[in-house]
């Protein structure tokens, strides 16, 4: 039997339920099919945990409620509503309602902020007024927001999660989801929002041209003084600055940002470790698999089998519904 695919809320999320519920078998966090995808599934309620993220994120639940908060501020969201969280947050995280029967179940994507810039220079003609706009400490935008999840949007995130699961689809459909994913939340009271994050994140300073600098030169090496040398600053000046903007230093950053890019390579699934590592700026391979071990838990091999498992098992189970 076809899977049938319907305007109707209650099969959609129904479909949402069932879609996350294949792709995550283990309780916790597991690897989605799409760099910067992880889905969550838990069976019972957990109390508040300290977590925190290093890009924009977009967070649905499919099954089950959740509470993050940030400086004492609690955002609540559950099947009905979905959350937005601007990048490098430290935050405590509260699963509120899951068991067994009913598993909480919900996914967070990692979304670049240029894909916002570009879809929404798509939809509005002034984009550099919006983004130049001057904003006061007063009236600066909040770290997360919470909004209904309509109809439209889980369509959107339907398609992408069933475009995923395809080679071709993946390559092909998955990006042009995405986008539309990115469009449906900013036609909706996110929109202005959703710019802010963005244009915070990438906004004329110092420290964005340094981040573009660091992603089109992964493979190369890289010090502090090559960093600060783009900027005008002295090497000391640039790490204040950069830490004060990031929460991190200039090394730990650019290492995070050379292992989420290995991370991608591998789930791609076309180059072998040592060219992944050559690929993001490691001189020693076996200094890269501990790295990698040390952000991600499993080697770079054991996560690209993980990940080729929880495929295999993805296409098995769509089939057995077809």
């Amino acid at each position: 039997m076809s899977t049938l695919y319907t305007d109707d809320p209650v099969v959609s999320a129904g479909e949402l339920v069932a879609q996350l519920a294949a792709r995550a078998p283990a309780v916790g966090a597991n690897t989605g099919l799409w760099p910067g995808l992880t889905i969550y599934r838990f069976t019972a309620p957990i109390g508040p945990r300290w977590e925190e993220i290093t890009s924009l994120s977009l967070c649905i639940v499919a099954q089950g409620r959740k509470a993050v908060t940030i400086d004492g501020e609690a955002y609540r969201y559950d099947q009905f509503r979905y959350l937005v969280l601007r990048s490098h947050l430290h935050f405590q995280a509260e699963i509120l309602e899951a068991s067994v029967a009913k598993p909480f179940l919900s996914f967070v994507l990692q979304i670049d902020p240029a894909l916002v810039r570009q879809v929404s220079s798509d939809m509005v003609e002034r984009r550099t007024t919006v983004f130049r706009s001057d904003r006061s400490p007063a009236t600066a935008e909040k770290p997360a927001h919470v909004s209904v999840l309509d109809q439209e949007l889980l369509g959107g995130v339907l398609r992408f999660l069933r475009a995923t699961a395809g080679d071709t689809d993946r390559r092909v459909l998955a990006p042009l989801y995405l986008q539309e994913m990115v469009y449906r939340v900013l036609q909706r009271e996110q929109y202005a929002r959703l710019l802010s994050i963005a244009a915070a994140e990438a906004a004329s300073n110092p420290v964005s041209a340094v981040l573009e600098y660091m992603r089109e030169r992964l493979s190369d090496p890289i010090t502090v003084a090559d960093l600060a040398e783009q900027v005008s600053l002295s090497p000391s000046a640039f790490s204040h600055l950069f830490r004060d903007v990031t929460g991190r230093s200039p090394y730990q950053f650019l290492k995070e940002m050379r292992l989420d890019r290995a991370r991608e390579l591998l789930v791609d699934g076309q180059w072998a470790v040592a060219r992944i590592s050559k690929e993001v700026g490691y001189a020693s391979v076996s200094h890269f698999i501990r790295e990698f071990r040390g952000r991600f838990g499993a080697t770079p091999r054991s996560y690209c089998d993980a990940h080729a498992l929880q495929q295999g098992l993805h296409l098995q189970q769509a089939g057995t519904r077809t």
